[in-house]
């Protein structure tokens, strides 16, 4: 039997590095149409624990964000 919606989140890794990732991505989402937008999108497609599942997405996001422009040496301009 499948049950996604309780599994637990994974242990390994950093918890604050987590936890602080999840805090930039509600600011993100707060400060940024493009994220909200997202965020918005992805808010109506999950049925349970959207404001937990829906806030890791972005975050993910952002990392890859960070990532690329660490490595094009940009800065960041919302469009």
């Amino acid at each position: 039997m499948f049950e996604a919606q309780h599994t637990r989140l994974i242990k390994s890794g950093n918890r604050f590095l987590k936890y602080y990732l999840i805090e930039a991505a509600h600011s993100l989402v707060r400060c940024d149409t493009e994220y909200k937008r997202f965020y918005d999108l992805k808010f109506k497609e999950v049925n349970k624990y959207q404001y937990k599942c829906v806030l890791a997405l972005p975050a993910r996001k952002l990392v890859k964000l960070v990532f690329r422009l660490l490595g094009d040496n940009r800065l960041y301009r919302p469009v």
